[in-house]
């Protein structure tokens, strides 16, 4: 895990503009670029395709050491509370179910909440985040969640509103790891609209009053399908249109390997983001 000081200047994130840093108002650009890319696929605010994608995405995320809980670590202890905010398959919520009191997942997507584990000190709220009504916990952790919101500043404020010790946002800066993108790229030239980064919540914290901690985590993305019935459907839903279901199997067959039984798509290594800060209404 790499560590990343308070000290993290502005001037190196990415505005892909010339634009002043100062002059830029970051939740109309934060809405900009979540409009523009679902233009392109709303998979990320479409709880069918995570419906759908729920078993794909358990098979890829559960077994991966993940350097999110390490960022937790110091924050833990038994008598702890936390709300996991879009908990999907419950890879957080579980791991933090063993260390801490009490973990509410709040999670809307009926096939990822048929993978979290049951515990007697989970409570899974079958809600999104905007409408879900949960008691405030000690920790509240949001990771990967916001790339499709479009209304980030109340989304944070609740966020924020829900926790008495700390805030913990994860997102990432890198682009999308998915073969999707990959496809793109070779049948259209370009993987289309991005989605958030970090970088951009970063200076919208401040822009909101929020001089939040960084910590950047660097891990290698790993995407795991059944078969290629099942790469084909993800990547269909993320591709967008213009689709073409002979050449992007083509190109799932180059770029996917054989692996236990499985079909793999290597994304490389993806670089985050986790944006903690103690809440202003924490009293």
């Amino acid at each position: 895990m790499a560590r990343v000081v308070p000290g993290l200047s502005p001037g190196l994130l990415k505005t892909d503009c010339e634009t002043p840093m100062d002059e830029i108002d970051w939740e109309t650009r934060w809405r900009q670029v979540v409009e523009d890319r679902a233009t392109l696929a709303s998979g990320h605010v479409d709880t069918g395709y995570w419906d759908r994608r729920a078993a794909s995405y358990a098979r890829s995320t559960h077994a991966r050491v993940d350097e999110f809980l390490q960022v937790l670590d110091p924050y833990l202890s038994p008598h702890k509370t936390v709300i996991d905010v879009g908990a999907g398959t419950g890879r957080h919520t579980v791991p933090l179910a063993q260390r801490v009191e009490w973990v509410t997942a709040v999670e809307p997507s009926e096939g990822m909440r048929s993978h979290i584990a049951g515990r007697d000190n989970i409570t899974v709220v079958a809600s999104t985040w905007e409408d879900a009504e949960v008691a405030r916990a000690d920790l509240v952790v949001c990771s990967h969640v916001l790339y499709g919101v479009a209304a980030p500043v109340p989304f944070i404020a609740k966020l924020e509103r829900s926790a008495t010790e700390r805030v913990f946002v994860m997102l990432r800066e890198s682009d999308l790891p998915h073969p999707a993108a990959e496809i793109r790229r070779r049948l259209v030239g370009d993987a289309g609209p991005r989605l958030p980064r970090f970088s951009e919540l970063f200076m919208l914290l401040l822009q909101m009053g929020i001089a939040a901690d960084v910590d950047f985590l660097r891990y290698p993305i790993v995407t795991r399908y059944s078969d290629m019935e099942e790469a084909v459907a993800d990547s269909r839903a993320l591709f967008g249109p213009g689709w073409d279901e002979a050449a992007g199997q083509a190109a799932l067959r180059e770029i996917l390997r054989p692996d236990a039984g499985q079909l793999v798509f290597d994304g490389g290594v993806a670089v985050s983001g986790v944006a903690h800060w103690q809440p202003r209404t924490s009293s």
